[in-house]
């Protein structure tokens, strides 16, 4: 297991715009797309290639493709903001859904809809949500793919709370964690500081 967060001053920039207050849903949506995007350079860096041959207009020669299927999970609703920037460099990527809902006596996430790529059990699955704060959501949508028989599974979100990170290491010390930023800490009603506010909520201009 690691937990990479990218270094980079566009990421830094645009993740400036999303965190301003007065950033609208348009504008919001727009960069969160873009920062999803350049994330994935970082996140293809060790995907497994395979030797294909092919002709170029001087000659045939052996070059590489990425050897397996790419499924990216977006956690709904907030996950959906990712998709299309992830999709836009690795265009063949198939997308797969899962939604949950947390009971409010047990506080247990419990899932509500799901629907995946007949090949995600041998696809490399990225599950994509903006905010990894408790980690609770995170760590019931991997187990539900893992007992589906998803086995390369990588977690990629925007910003995340050091108590998101650890509980979501524990629990799934095999997979991977790629962040935009690693904030400060969880206030006392579970929101990310200084985060983004309700991400879902400034996507889709719900509130």
């Amino acid at each position: 297991m690691s937990v990479t967060i990218l270094n980079h001053s566009l990421v830094k920039h645009k993740l400036t715009n999303i965190r301003k207050k007065e950033t609208k849903t348009k504008d919001f949506y727009q960069h969160v797309e873009e920062i999803a995007g350049l994330m994935a350079y970082e996140i293809t860096r060790d995907f497994p290639l395979k030797e294909v041959e092919i002709e170029t207009p001087i000659c045939k020669c052996v070059q590489y493709e990425i050897a397996n299927d790419v499924v990216i999970v977006p956690i709904l609703r907030a996950g959906l903001g990712m998709v299309e920037g992830i999709r836009s460099m690795i265009p063949t990527a198939k997308v797969g859904f899962i939604g949950m809902y947390r009971d409010e006596k047990t506080l247990e996430p419990h899932e509500y809809y799901a629907k995946f790529p007949d090949t995600i059990v041998d696809s490399i699955v990225l599950v994509v949500d903006p905010m990894l704060a408790t980690g609770g959501s995170a760590i019931a949508a991997i187990e539900m793919l893992k007992k589906r028989g998803c086995k390369d599974i990588r977690y990629v979100g925007l910003v995340g709370a050091p108590e998101g990170i650890d509980a979501l290491s524990k629990a799934h010390p095999d997979v991977n964690i790629y962040l935009a930023s690693q904030d400060e800490k969880l206030n006392e009603n579970g929101y990310i500081v200084p985060g983004l506010g309700d991400c879902g909520d400034r996507l889709f201009g719900t509130k």
